[in-house]
């Protein structure tokens, strides 16, 4: 059944009956509670203790419910957003399915695999039906920085360590360097710099847990498939915003905002209609997986969402997290670095769309 403006209300109701009636499996890491809105968050930057600001309304239009849900809406194309509050491996399956994409060729499933144990990367329990059920490979590429994923050898060991080899293969696909796409439209970057190995596969799930971030303010499917899939090179590149392939510090912010939707935009175009995108919103630290020592999350799950669109994803996660009533930590985070200007850029360079439809299935 399609939601939209009229009746976000009672997605709020069931995420309080979800909460308060329903256990998952603690390997599918907690029920969550859908808390789903049509206004959008201001984007101006605030200093990271301050109030939010309102969001404003979102340009979300209603639909009748005999309306097919796997379209986009017919008066103003806006992509659709698929949205279950079931985070389990069958919830996952569900919006994955629901997206109706088919995979062709081999698939890389690119995820996190989290710098500690201690991080809230998604849990292979969570994601192994999926992976599996595509023939996928996980794929990850080194990091800029020091710690347990900046060299090949230990990256490789720290996924067997936290179980990503026993559900599939893992691919470092930097291990033997970079390879450059073409950016078409930006004002920061003319190439992205991915592992060599990005062309040894046809086809992409972009499978991201959705939270915040100590540089991005929030890092959802735009951020997995940037930074996520650039090479240590290409992560430098994006976090200089373009300057430099060896110095990924001392940017400026929305350069670095900028660039990271460019690579994106870089990423998409090169794999046209071959990639999906899906955000798990569980374990909704103000940190990134790429924190060893994330903060603990203060605010309740929410769910799974999966869209054709990684904008209007990205985006209709933000927007569930300013609608939620303990959202206020990850909202703070999300303004003090102005993170709703990588979907701004994102938008006006052609990645994809603000505006959208949100389907619960």
């Amino acid at each position: 059944m399609r939601r939209t403006a009229k009746c976000i209300a009672a997605l709020l109701v069931l995420s309080a009956f979800l909460s308060a009636c329903t256990a998952i499996p603690e390997a599918a890491m907690q029920p969550s509670d859908p808390a789903v809105t049509s206004r959008e968050p201001t984007a101006t930057a605030m200093p990271e203790e301050s109030q939010s600001a309102e969001p404003a309304p979102a340009a979300t239009q209603s639909a009748s419910d005999d309306t097919d849900p796997a379209a986009p809406d017919s008066a103003t194309d806006e992509p659709v957003v698929y949205f279950t509050p079931d985070i389990s491996p069958e919830g996952l399956m569900a919006v994955y399915n629901a997206a109706e994409w088919t995979s062709t060729g081999s698939v890389a499933v690119k995820v996190s695999t989290g710098e500690s144990e201690s991080t809230n990367y998604l849990r292979p329990a969570l994601i192994g039906n999926l992976v599996q059920s595509v023939g996928g490979t996980i794929v990850e590429c080194n990091t800029a920085y020091g710690g347990n994923r900046s060299k090949t050898e230990d990256h490789l060991r720290l996924a067997e360590e936290h179980g990503f080899t026993q559900i599939a293969p893992v691919v470092i696909q930097d291990a033997d360097g970079s390879m450059s796409i073409p950016v078409s439209g930006g004002s920061r970057l003319t190439e992205d710099m991915v592992g060599a190995a990005f062309d040894d596969f046809d086809s992409y799930i972009i499978l991201s847990h959705f939270k915040g971030h100590s540089m991005a303010g929030y890092g959802g499917a735009i951020k997995n498939m940037s930074i996520g899939l650039a090479s240590a090179d290409g992560k430098a590149l994006i976090h200089s915003g373009g300057t430099s392939t060896t110095n990924a510090w001392g940017g400026e912010q929305n350069a670095f905002l900028e660039a990271m939707a460019e690579a994106a935009k870089g990423v998409a175009d090169y794999q046209g209609d071959r990639i999906v995108y899906i955000n798990v919103m569980n374990r909704l630290s103000v940190d990134c997986d790429c924190d060893a020592s994330p903060a603990e999350p203060d605010m309740h799950d929410i769910g799974i969402l999966a869209s054709l669109d990684p904008v209007a994803l990205d985006q209709a996660c933000v927007d569930l997290i300013y609608s939620a009533e303990d959202g206020q930590s990850v909202v703070e985070r999300i303004e003090s670095r102005n993170g709703v200007h990588t979907l701004e850029h994102a938008e006006e360079i052609g990645l994809g769309s603000r505006s959208y439809e949100l389907v619960e299935i």
